[in-house]
């Protein structure tokens, strides 16, 4: 009998001290829970109870030489449901089909699908946003946010770029400098209870965005307007297929301006040319891929008389050939087993280097790449940057498709001294003529020159690579001087104007496959001759008709700098 009291009270102790120990656990993790966690579980609960909407930050501008906004911001909507506060379902979706041209199937399911919330309409125009907001309807809701919006249509399409539905950056400048222009989205916060529906009296709290930055480039809306017109006008009177101009300031690399027509409306990216409407699926991407293609870093090109520039500066800096050397040209050379012809075919006859490169004369340059020989030619290819690309602050560059050395035979040496069997993209050959001319300097092309915020606050000066000297400054200076007399009664004298001193070179190449007959007419030139500020390339792509760079691609560039010069405060010399 003792014993069983014995147990029990034994039991009962037992039990007082579980219960004891666990009520004590329970006070020590509700004290935790409501003192050390308290901030934890509350945000967990406000989290649980907060409906939360972004508003987009509006992108940095982008702004030319002269101040003048090229991309800029309008203030659209965001059009929105919330599926648990809506108490007119019909009402709804007729008012929103109606003013978003929506089909009412479309809206119909979006409004009664089950979420916290559902997007129905982004970038809607701010006048139709305001009139679905004045409607009062339960359940909408109406969020103003930002759309990019370029001021000029087409205007340097393909440098500028646009940006995609989320505001970030798809082509061109604005997927290039991305992170400078993006902002930091806001956000929109409203309190609801278990159920969904949004608290009386609690109102809306927003998070406001942060603007991007304004990005300021070296390009000048006058000349860009100017150049994408000339590109155009010529394109139409021969029937060509596309026509690329650059224009750079040969001592710095600033672009001031870079057409590749025909250009896009940059606030309608995704339409078509006429006739290619109806594509779809890979088919409408290539297109859309093509039409927004950057001729003059994007795509590479056979330079044809424009690279005897490189062979040229080569040569005299090797000292294997001077202005007074002579040679015989009898209208072709043959390199081993070829008989590779110059565009004379009678033959210049007996000429000094000086007049072989006013006359454009491939077996000259043939003779001044055989005496390189194969080694040194490479070593001055590479010399000149152009086995790497320029660095240009735009995405896509392509590089140069040039043979291995190894892979160099004569007849391959021979044909690249005149600018055929390999390819550079037109950007690179403008900065290599660049380098060359400017006292021997390697230069970097570049757009992007500083960023401020939007009160004009200088955050940053964009700095440019110095990659240092390619060529001696005599050698510059007998370039110079050479390309100058090209123009003065040479190949190019077609881009002469009195009054200014203008150096350049012609080219005509012809594309592959050669049996096609097409051809790509180019002129590059620069002024002033003895102080180059200025250096416009232009290309045509297969023009009908004449095809000579001399002829109609010299023309151009001399209109360009017949408006241009005095526009950038270079008078005539009497």
């Amino acid at each position: 009998m003792e014993k069983t009291r014995t147990f029990h009270r034994k039991k009962t102790v037992l039990l007082f001290f579980l219960c004891f120990f666990a009520l004590c656990f329970l006070g020590g993790r509700l004290a935790k829970l409501m003192v050390a966690e308290s901030e934890y579980y509350a945000e967990l609960a406000q989290d649980l109870h907060e409906r939360e909407r972004e508003i987009k930050a509006e992108r940095g501008r982008i702004l030319d030489a002269n101040g003048v906004v090229l991309a800029d911001n309008r203030t659209v909507c965001t059009i929105s449901v919330i599926h648990s506060q809506i108490t007119d379902p019909e009402q709804v979706i007729e008012v929103l089909s109606r003013e978003l041209d929506l089909d009412q199937e479309t809206v119909r399911k979006r409004v009664e699908k089950v979420s916290s919330i559902e997007r129905i309409q982004k970038n809607v125009e701010k006048e139709v946003g305001d009139r679905i907001r004045n409607y009062g309807l339960a359940g909408v809701k109406v969020d103003e946010d930002y759309k990019r919006y370029y001021p000029y249509g087409e205007t340097a399409s393909k440098v500028l770029g646009f940006t995609g539905a989320d505001n970030q950056g798809i082509i061109g400048l604005e997927v290039a400098y991305d992170e400078v222009l993006q902002g930091t989205p806001g956000k929109i916060l409203t309190l609801t209870d278990a159920r969904g529906i949004q608290l009386e009296d609690t109102g809306e709290s927003r998070v406001e965005p942060e603007a991007g930055e304004d990005l300021y480039i070296s390009l000048d809306y006058n000349i860009q307007k100017y150049i994408q017109q000339a590109a155009y006008q010529v394109m139409e009177q021969k029937e060509a297929d596309s026509v690329s101009i650059l224009v750079m300031n040969p001592s710095n690399g600033e672009i001031y301006g870079m057409t590749n027509v025909p250009e896009f409306d940059l606030n309608d990216p995704y339409q078509l040319p006429e006739g290619q409407e109806s594509l779809s699926g890979e088919e409408l991407q290539n297109a859309l891929n093509q039409m927004w293609r950057n001729g003059c870093l994007n795509d590479t090109y056979e330079p044809g008389s424009t690279f005897k520039i490189v062979t040229a500066a080569a040569g005299l800096e090797a000292g294997v050939v001077s202005l007074e050397d002579t040679f015989s040209c009898p209208g072709f050379r043959i390199v081993e087993d070829r008989r590779i012809r110059c565009h004379k075919t009678t033959g210049h006859g007996a000429e000094t280097f000086l007049q072989a490169a006013q006359n454009s004369c491939n077996p000259v340059f043939i003779d001044v790449g055989l005496r390189l020989g194969v080694d040194r030619y490479y070593s001055y290819f590479e010399q000149f940057g152009l086995n790497e690309k320029t660095g240009i602050d735009l995405p896509g560059e392509a590089g140069t498709i040039m043979h291995q050395k190894e892979n160099i035979g004569l007849v391959e040496l021979a044909t690249i001294s005149f600018g055929q069997s390999f390819q550079i993209t037109p950007v690179q050959l403008a900065a290599t003529v660049s380098s060359i001319i400017n006292g021997g300097t390697r230069i970097t092309p570049h757009l992007g020159v500083m960023v401020k915020e939007r009160d004009g606050t200088l955050l940053e000066v964009i700095q440019q690579e110095n990659k240092g000297q390619i060529v001696s400054e005599q050698t510059s200076e007998t370039m110079r001087f050479l390309l100058e007399q090209v123009v003065d009664g040479g190949s190019g004298k077609n881009a002469y104007i009195e009054g200014y001193r203008i150096g350049g070179k012609t080219a005509t190449s012809e594309t592959l496959p050669r049996s096609a007959n097409k051809y790509i007419s180019s002129f590059i030139g620069f002024a002033p001759a003895d102080n180059p500020q200025v250096l416009v390339l232009c290309i045509i792509n297969n023009p009908q008709g004449v095809y000579y760079g001399g002829t109609i691609a010299a023309p151009v560039v001399k209109g360009i700098f017949e408006n241009i010069l005095p526009y950038l405060g270079y008078e005539k010399v009497e």
